[in-house]
């Protein structure tokens, strides 16, 4: 479904940004449009200006830390940010810098040869530049995480060019929170940390 030539699946940042992809999704024709938020609420990351930014170039940097080495955080969903926020301060104490990008709608970060546009009656053709691509996830390493499926990161990993690995949704469950749920998953700060390191070594 992912490189269909006019299926857009969004992934809104916090409550300002679902409602800045619901505005787009309304304005669009000749697309498929899937928006995927969490439904608890959370803390806002982002403003109007910086979503409808996201919503061209496909992700927007969400937080920067300085270190000796930088990982790049690629992020899919908004509750998943909470353990990345927690791992890049880690980190930071470290010395190690991180750039946390939050990917809000992975199609824009497709090369134009992945997808099926040559299949569309009004392809949408609009996908970010090289250049653009390596300076938004340029970095030392970057380490994709999602809290669904790792083909919602296809984009990112096909055009790094760093060292990289995907932590993501592994299987469901019933837990007593959203963090021993994720937890689970592998998707706690703990993980995060680790496997940054591991990546950067």
């Amino acid at each position: 479904m992912m490189r269909n030539g006019n299926v857009f699946p969004l992934f809104p940042i916090d409550a300002n940004s679902i409602q800045v992809c619901y505005e787009w999704a309304l304005s669009q024709q000749n697309k498929g449009i899937t928006i995927t938020a969490s439904k608890t609420p959370l803390p806002i990351h982002s403003d109007f200006a910086t979503t409808r930014q996201a919503l061209t170039d496909g992700a927007v940097l969400l937080k920067q830390h300085s270190g000796n080495k930088t990982i790049v955080f690629a992020v899919v969903g908004d509750m998943v940010l909470l353990p990345v926020l927690q791992a890049a301060e880690t980190l930071a104490s470290q010395g190690i810098g991180s750039k946390i990008i939050s990917v809000v709608s992975p199609r824009r970060l497709y090369r134009p040869t992945d997808i099926a546009t040559e299949n569309c009656a009004q392809a949408d053709t609009d996908f970010l530049s090289d250049s653009d691509f390596d300076r938004l996830f340029g970095g030392d390493a970057l380490l994709g995480i999602t809290g669904g499926s790792s083909a919602m990161l296809e984009p990112v990993i096909l055009r790094s060019k760093l060292d990289r690995d995907v932590i993501c949704w592994k299987r469901g469950e019933t837990c007593a929170s959203a963090d021993q749920v994720m937890a689970l998953n592998g998707l706690s700060s703990e993980r995060i940390v680790g496997q940054a390191q591991k990546i950067l070594a």
